[in-house]
């Protein structure tokens, strides 16, 4: 295909966007004509489309590197393309017309807009997202699902000795505050030329909603604040969460906790991850209901699952918002010596919080209550109720939302790792890391191992050691003094 077509084509497809008028395409064809570093154009005329916005961007790229137009270095890589993409975005008003015109027909149909929107534009690294190595593990709790994240670009080591060179900018001041929305980008920041957010009012408040560039599950979005303002978790998240899933009844919503270690990576900006997914957790079932005092009309129980989770069911959001509320605040001052359950430092540091997930059951409201607690000693310096130290060599990060609700976002490093482990259980030659050799020997001297059977069984070991990862971060154990201990707080309520 010439250059001609290919750009053609490309200004084609941004039309069909929404964002320009068929009146536009000699300007936007001139527009990336001078992008690309080419002089001039055939007189092409249009047709149907063959090739996806992906391909095109290739080309493109591909031309614009012939031209010395931009560098090899994955960052201006990034920049580049995301100015490319962003001829195929609508600016942001148009998106949010369109968004609110599809979502008077069916919030999926909004949704799904901009889904495909997200994923046309390349602003969801669909291609980076495909690296990622995904299966099942079949466990006592359900199947958990495991993610091996390759999606993420490692740096290379000029651009880590450019960004030293980098003036520090404090703008955005971080990757979740709305100045993203169409900001070009740096060494050592994401491009977001193509970025857009669709506005939402929560309650008289401005928040935004956008997909996940590296979504680690289906329609993996992030509901922001508008402000630029630390995580709480508190009366007003219960109700936001309970509210959001009134605007997007489809989609689950939940936050991860607002303390160090047990919360998630940004603490910095408050926000929530919310999708089209059905987690593990969201299919473990109640296995001890429990009656409310103030609220005995309500549904609500222990889960079956490794942490310690209440679930509220109740048609009435109001009740549940108040519930909640009444279970935070009773863990907030709720400690238990007996294992090792403390809601304060000596100094009055506060140690207890709680992930909440919220989503809809028909004409129910339902509220997940995952219990956490961000205590240290001796014993256990990274977090009493962490991923301990036998099983960090798969897993030593927080355990944050996701991770909560059963699905394992794994460090890089194991896809070759995993590969020594086979080898070695196989006696083949291996460069195995120590860390991993106490496990090793004890998966040869359970199974018999074979070239067809070693994937599945490693695959189904991580898989346990997930589970057990996550009964680690549970704070009433699964034993009879565990259970014990949590029915002595759920006397409490």
């Amino acid at each position: 295909m010439s250059i001609s077509q290919t750009i053609t084509d490309f200004v084609t497809l941004a039309i069909q966007a929404g964002g320009w008028m068929e009146l536009d395409r000699l300007y936007l064809q001139n527009r990336v004509l001078a992008a690309i570093g080419e002089e001039s154009l055939d007189a092409i005329s249009p047709t149907v489309v063959k090739k996806s916005s992906l391909e095109l961007m290739d080309e493109l790229v591909a031309q614009a590197k012939k031209n010395d137009i931009v560098k090899e270095t994955s960052a201006d890589l990034e920049i580049f393309e995301a100015q490319l993409m962003d001829f195929l975005t609508p600016p942001p008003s148009v998106v949010n017309a369109l968004f609110a015109q599809y979502y008077e027909k069916d919030p999926a149909d909004a949704t799904d807009y901009f889904y495909k929107l997200s994923q046309e534009n390349d602003y969801i690294k669909t291609r980076a997202i495909a690296k990622n190595i995904v299966f099942p593990a079949e466990t006592e709790y359900g199947q958990l699902e495991i993610t091996i994240n390759l999606s993420r670009p490692e740096k290379d080591p000029k651009e880590i000795a450019a960004q030293r060179q980098v003036t520090q900018v404090d703008y955005p001041k971080c990757v979740l505050c709305m100045e993203n929305e169409g900001y070009k980008g740096r060494t050592n920041y994401p491009a977001r030329t193509n970025h857009r957010i669709i506005r939402m009012n929560l309650d008289g408040e401005s928040w935004g909603f956008q997909y996940s560039p590296y979504a680690y599950y289906h329609e993996h979005s992030i509901i922001l604040s508008e402000e630029h303002r630390p995580m709480v978790i508190s009366k007003e998240t219960f109700r936001r969460l309970v509210r959001i899933t009134e605007v997007l009844p489809h989609y689950f919503v939940g936050s991860n906790a607002d303390l160090p270690i047990v919360g998630g990576s940004i603490l910095s900006h408050d926000h929530y991850q919310a999708g089209r997914h059905v987690f593990p957790m969201e299919k473990a079932e109640i296995e001890q209901y429990f009656e409310l005092n103030e609220y005995p009309l309500m549904n609500a129980g222990i889960v079956k699952w490794p942490m310690s989770v209440i679930r509220l069911q109740s048609p009435n959001s109001e009740d549940l918002i108040e519930a909640a509320a009444l279970i935070l605040a009773k863990w907030q001052n709720y400690s238990d010596e007996l294992v090792s359950v403390r809601a304060f430092s000596a100094d009055g540091t506060p140690h207890h919080t709680i992930t909440p997930i919220a989503r809809r059951k028909g004409s129910l409201f339902e509220l997940d209550l995952v219990l956490r607690d961000n205590n240290v000693s001796s014993a256990f310096p990274n977090g009493i109720f962490h991923p301990h130290q036998e099983v960090q060599h798969i897993k030593k990060e927080n355990i944050g939302l996701i991770e909560v609700m059963g699905l394992a976002v794994l460090p890089p490093r194991l896809n070759e790792e995993l590969k020594e482990v086979a080898n070695y259980v196989l006696a083949k030659e291996n460069q195995l890391a120590d860390y991993h050799k106490p496990w090793a020997d004890q998966m040869k001297n359970t199974y018999s191992f074979n070239e067809e059977n070693v994937e599945e069984i490693i695959q189904k070991e991580v898989g346990q050691i997930f589970a057990q990862v996550l009964a680690d971060a549970g704070v009433y154990k699964r034993t009879p003094e565990g259970q014990a201990a949590f029915k002595r707080f759920i006397d409490r309520l």
